[in-house]
This record gives C-alpha cells, structure tokens and sequence, in this order.
C-alpha cells in the first residue's frame, strides 16, 4: 500500500549515485581501495584501532565469536528482546546461548544483575545489544565481565554514531559489530562492519572473513603478492566496492541524520507522554543515541494488532522490536522451559512509530495525532 508516513526511508540521493558510478568506471568491485577508505573512515568514526568490513552484521557477530575462541562446550549470555541473528551468531559456533531479561519498561537493553544471575561454569562471553541506538549499562557489564573474566561482544547494529561518556558505543567491549541493512541509520542494503582495539582479534578477522588466505586478490593485482597460503578455515565474508562506497556517502551523512532523528524522537516524547498507561522507553538513558527506532509501550490491556490497524487505516506503517527471541520455535524446542517474565510483558505492548531524517514536522504530527486518536477510541 501508499504509506503516508512509511516506518523507514533511505537517505539516499546524488551522493550515492555518483558513490556507485565511480567503483563501476574504475572496473574493481570487490574488497580494494574503496573498501580500505570505508575502514579509515569506520575508524575515524568510532576511534576504534581496527575496523573490517563484512557482507553483513551477522557475519560480523559470527566472526568475533570465533575470533575471540567461543566454540563448543562454551556459553554466551545474551538478551531474549533483539533480532534473531545475536543468538544465532552465537549458535553457529557451535556454542550455546543463556537469554537473560531485560531492565524495564524505561530501557530496554539488557539488565546487568541478571546477567550475573546467568553465568555458570561455562560461560565464556557477555554479548549485548545496544537496542535502538541507546546504550547499555557498559560499565556495570564490564565490572561483570572483568570479575568472571569473560569477554564482551556488542551488538551495535542499531548505533552508529552513538556514545556513552564521550566514547563510540563498540569500542567499549573486545569486539563491536555494524549492521548497514536498508533499514539502517547508515544503510548500504547488506553490508556490516567489526571494529576492536584487540590486534589479535583484527588478524583472525582478517584471516577467515576471506578464506584463511594470507593475501587478497587486490595485493595482488598490485604486486605485493605472488601467491598466497591458507592458515585457517576461512570463509567468504568479504563485501564488494559498490556497497563500500554507498557507505563512504553515507557516513557523511550520519551526524546530520541521527541529529535530525533526536528532533523527531524529542517531539515523539513530548507529544504522547501524557497519554495514561504509555510507557515511553529511553527518556532518561544516558550517552548520545543514534536513535534508530522509536519505541512506545502501549497501556496494559490495550490490544496491539487493532491498534496497528488504526494506524495502518490512516496510512501509518508501524512495526514491532521484537519478538522475543526464546518464543520462536526453533528456540523453544532448543530450550524448553524457559520464562522471562519482564521481557515477555515488555515484548507485548510494544511498537515501533515511524522514524527516519527525511520525515517532515507534519508526518510527525500526523503519528501523534494517529497515536492519541487510536488510543482515545
């Protein structure tokens, strides 16, 4: 259907079509110079030592599991409330997964005290989520992290561009991994990016993302390489120069874009924090969000699907971030039993309004208004 505010829409212009004409007139499409650049750039963004482009986040999480030694036998805490992609990275391993709760209604992202709660024998890593570009409490899962002497993964798939006490979200754990899915503040339609501090973790990245060989098809054509050997199990992970440089044009739009959707998520809080029985997370989160997606808690009782409908009559689009992960069938059959209580009523009455810098103040009023009107009936 004509969505009169759609959930999501691409920053994309000129920029991007001159991005992509350039790669294809200079006849090199995969992992070379451009893709070196979008690196630099990841690095200057986020003051992360090291930053390796992948085809996509998932990916990106799989290799710095294997990257930091996660394999059989081993257990990984992770939130329930995210996409399926965290938990399955870690699956792919050949490591399992503990799902642990979430702190409320006011922030979303996963509770510190119950991840201590989870943590046996064999856990081995800590992976979070940085849910809709706000940060996690990083320095009590640190302390965690440091007293059990486990290694931290984020998920940053929703926060580029995002910040606690002034340094990058990604950088404050071993590993930070980006989506650059069409969705996505900086959106390259498939592509992903893992940074680290870690030299160690960078050269096992480099290594397998690309078939364990120890030089690239590009060292080569430039005569820094004969011929190569394979030292790991490696992979094809590598992503191609066209997505390279959408990203290149993207990420100078990335300050102006996340600062257009503060505004809009600002105006969001104001206009439907007097509604009774909204919850309206992240308010008081600290740090600088990306502010990827606005998240509201419908009141207690109120039905979902007939108020994503009321919407959708008025041409609204809305979403739901997310079901949680432990529900899903595939989950439920691998871990049967499992109850968490607090992200199963979050998960319930939540939806996600439109956002995205290209929406005009009168879009945005016309989501409050839809909002307060469905409600109202």
């Amino acid at each position: 259907m004509e969505w009169r505010v759609p959930l999501s829409d691409l920053d994309y212009g000129v920029e991007e079509e001159e991005a992509v004409l350039a790669v294809v007139r200079r006849r090199w499409l995969t992992m070379g110079a451009v893709t070196q650049e979008f690196e630099a750039e990841f690095v200057h963004l986020t003051g992360a030592k090291h930053a390796l482009a992948v085809s996509n986040a998932t990916q990106a999480l799989y290799l710095a599991n294997l990257a930091l030694g996660i394999g059989p036998g081993d257990e990984v805490i992770v939130p329930s409330l995210t996409f399926v992609a965290t938990a399955n990275s870690v699956l792919y391993t050949g490591a399992e997964v503990r799902f642990a709760e979430i702190l409320g209604p006011g922030d979303l992202t996963i509770s510190p005290g119950d991840i201590e709660q989870r943590i046996t024998s064999k856990t081995k890593a800590i992976q979070v989520v940085h849910i809709g570009g706000y940060a996690c409490n990083m320095l009590a899962i640190l302390e965690i992290a440091r007293r059990h002497n486990l290694v931290v993964i984020e998920d940053c798939a929703h926060a580029p561009g995002a910040y606690l006490n002034g340094q990058h979200l990604g950088t404050w754990g071993d590993v930070g991994c980006f989506s650059f899915f069409s969705n996505k503040n900086l959106s390259t339609g498939e592509g992903g990016m893992l940074v680290t501090n870690r030299d160690d973790v960078a050269e096992k990245v480099r290594l397998i993302r690309s078939h364990g060989m120890t030089s690239l098809t590009w060292d080569r054509h430039h005569g820094h390489a004969y011929t190569y050997d394979v030292v790991e199990l490696g992979y094809n992970f590598r992503i191609d120069e066209i997505r390279s440089a959408l990203g290149l044009a993207q990420i100078k739009k990335l300050a102006a874009g996340n600062a257009r959707r503060k505004q809009i998520t600002e105006r969001y809080w104001q206009g439907l924090q007097d509604i009774p029985g909204v919850d309206l997370p992240f308010c008081d989160t600290p740090g600088q969000s990306s502010y990827h997606i606005f998240p509201m808690l419908l009141p207690e009782g109120v039905e979902r699907i007939p108020f994503i409908d009321k919407l959708r009559a008025v041409g609204v689009q809305t979403s739901i971030h997310y079901p949680p992960i432990h529900k899903f069938t595939y989950y439920q059959q691998r871990y049967p039993g499992i109850s968490l209580p607090l992200t199963e009523a979050v998960a319930g009455r939540e939806v996600t309004l439109p956002l995205y810098p290209g929406m005009t103040d009168e879009q945005v009023e016309l989501v409050i208004g839809a909002v307060r009107e469905a409600l109202h009936k």
